[in-house]
C-alpha cells in the first residue's frame, strides 16, 4: 500500500495515500480493531459542531472569516454522506471519544486542502479551535440521541392509532377477561385493545416529557468544564448556532461540569426506552397467546400469515413479528444495564465510557424504530378476531357468576360456580338447581354485555 509520512505529537506515522485522515486517526485505526464503527449519527453531529464552532469563532474574532468559510464548505461536502468510509474508528477506543473527534478534525483538514490548497487548515488549532473532545463528544452524544429518538415518536403514534382503530372496530364484541391466566369477568375486545393503545400512549408521554433533557449541550466547557481557551460568550453563541443549524431548541447545559462528567440525561431517557420495551413485551405476549392455535390454543385472535412457520410442518403460521419485537426488547434491556453501569463510571471531571453509552443508546433507538414499524405494518394492522370462539367461551364461563354476588352473596355464588364445574353443567343450570335463584332472575342478572359496562345505580 502506498503511503506518506505525517507527524503528530508522538512522532511520524505512515498514512495511506488514498485516505483523508491523518496520524491520530491512523494510530487509533491500528491500535483498536475491536467491534464496529462509531455510529454515523455521532459523526454527523460532530461535523455540525465543527461548522457551528467555525462560524462562532469567526463572529467572535477568534478565526479568520476565510478559514471559517472553508471549514463550513468542507463540512457541508462531508455531510452529503459521500465520505462515510473516512470515519473508520470503532466504538471501543478511548472513553472520551477523543480519537473520533480528531478523526473528524483531520478529515476536514485534508479535504479542505483538496478544495482550497492555498489555505491550509490545522486540525487542532483551526478546526478544533475553542473546543476539546471532552465537551465536543458529549455534545455530539446529546444531539445524536435527541435527533434519533424523536424519530421514534411518529412510529409510536402510528401504532397507537392502529390499536385505536382496532378497539373501535371490535368495541361491541364480548369476550372473557383473564387474570392469573384464569377466567375472569366479561369485557369487550375493544376494551382489551384500548389498554394496549393506552400503554403505547403512556410511553409517548414519557418520551415527550423526558426528551428535553437531551437538549442541554455542554459545548464550551473545553477540558474540564471551565471553558479554558474560549472567547467570552462562545458557549452561548455556539449553542445558538447549533439550534439554528438544526432547527431544534438546544440550550446551554446549566452546569458544564455535570454535562461532561455525567450522562444522566441519556441514562434517564434510555430508561424510558426500557420501559417501552417492557410494555411491548407484555402487549406482544398478550397478542401471541390470544392468537395461539389455531385449534389447540386460545384461538381468539388471528395474526397475518406472512411466511411459512415451519420447515417440517406444512401450513404452520407463527407470530414472527412478535418474536422479533421481543428479541429487540431483550437487547434494549441489556443495553440499559450497559448504560447504567457506564453512566456510573464518571471519574472526577469526565465520564470515560462515552462511546459505549452513545453506541448502545443509538442501537436501542434504531432497533425499536425498525421493529415497531414492522410489527405495526405486518401484524397489528392485519389483526382480526374469532368472534364465534369468543362467544362460545363467554357462554361456557363460570366467572359470569360474579353478577349474582350482589343478589345472593359471594359464598352462595361460589358454591354455584363450583357445582357447575364439578358436574360439568352450565352456570345457569347449576344456579337454577341450587334453588337460590329462578331462571328469570338469572337471565335478568347474568347479562355479559351489561357486565362490560356496569350500570350506575
Amino acid at each position: 500500500m502506498a503511503y506518506h509520512i505525517e507527524e503528530d505529537a508522538i512522532g511520524p506515522v505512515k498514512v495511506p495515500n488514498d485516505v483523508l485522515w491523518g496520524p491520530q486517526t491512523q494510530r487509533s485505526h491500528e491500535n483498536f480493531k475491536i467491534g464496529g464503527r462509531m455510529p454515523y449519527p455521532v459523526i454527523k453531529a460532530i461535523l455540525h459542531i465543527k461548522k457551528a464552532a467555525a462560524l462562532t469563532n469567526a463572529n467572535l474574532g477568534e478565526l479568520s472569516q476565510a478559514k471559517a468559510d472553508l471549514i463550513v464548505k468542507t463540512v457541508d461536502e462531508l455531510l452529503t454522506g459521500k465520505y462515510q468510509d473516512q470515519f473508520p474508528l470503532v466504538v471501543y477506543q478511548t472513553g472520551s471519544g477523543t480519537q473520533t473527534n480528531m478523526n473528524v478534525n483531520e478529515v476536514i483538514a485534508h479535504l479542505a486542502a483538496k478544495i482550497q490548497p492555498d489555505l491550509p487548515l490545522l486540525p487542532n488549532d483551526d478546526i478544533n479551535h475553542s473546543q476539546s473532545s471532552n465537551d465536543t463528544f458529549p455534545t455530539a452524544m446529546a444531539i445524536a440521541a435527541f435527533l434519533e429518538t424523536v424519530k421514534l415518536l411518529p412510529i409510536l403514534k402510528h401504532v397507537k392509532a392502529t390499536f385505536d382503530q382496532k378497539a373501535q372496530d371490535y368495541k361491541d364484541v364480548i369476550k372473557i377477561g383473564r387474570t392469573h391466566l384464569q377466567d375472569a369477568t366479561p369485557m369487550t375486545v375493544g376494551q382489551e385493545i384500548s389498554g394496549w393503545a393506552s400503554g403505547i400512549q403512556h410511553n409517548i408521554d414519557y418520551l415527550e416529557l423526558n426528551l428535553p433533557t437531551l437538549l442541554e449541550l455542554p459545548i464550551g466547557g473545553t477540558a474540564v468544564g471551565t471553558g479554558l481557551n474560549t472567547a467570552p460568550d462562545y458557549d452561548v453563541e455556539v449553542v445558538k448556532k447549533l439550534a439554528e443549524l438544526y432547527g431544534v431548541s438546544f440550550v446551554n447545559a446549566p452546569n458544564k461540569f455535570q454535562g461532561m462528567a455525567e450522562h444522566s440525561g441519556l441514562n434517564m431517557v434510555h430508561s424510558v426506552l426500557k420501559t417501552l420495551s417492557a410494555d411491548l413485551v407484555k402487549i406482544g405476549n398478550d397478542i401471541r397467546f390470544l392468537a395461539s392455535g389455531p385449534r389447540a390454543g386460545y384461538g381468539e385472535f388471528n395474526i397475518p400469515a406472512n411466511e411459512p412457520g415451519s420447515s417440517i410442518m406444512p401450513g404452520k403460521v407463527n407470530p414472527t413479528q412478535i418474536e422479533a419485537l421481543t428479541m429487540v426488547a431483550a437487547t434494549v434491556f441489556g443495553h440499559d444495564a450497559t448504560i447504567n453501569f457506564a453512566a456510573s463510571q464518571g471519574n472526577f471531571e469526565m465520564n470515560v465510557y462515552k462511546p459505549v453509552i452513545i453506541a448502545t443508546y443509538l442501537d436501542s433507538v434504531s432497533l425499536l424504530q425498525e421493529s415497531i414499524q414492522s410489527w405495526d405494518d405486518k401484524l397489528v394492522a392485519g389483526l382480526t378476531i374469532n368472534a364465534d370462539r369468543m362467544k362460545a367461551l363467554v357462554d361456557q364461563s363460570l366467572m359470569t357468576v360474579t353478577a349474582l354476588s350482589p343478589h345472593i352473596g359471594y359464598e352462595t355464588s361460589a358454591h354455584i360456580a363450583q357445582k357447575a364445574q364439578k358436574e360439568g353443567t352450565t352456570l345457569r343450570e347449576a344456579a337454577i338447581a341450587s334453588g337460590k335463584i329462578t331462571a328469570a332472575d338469572f337471565d335478568k342478572w347474568v347479562v355479559p354485555a351489561d357486565m362490560t359496562h356496569p350500570r350506575i345505580k
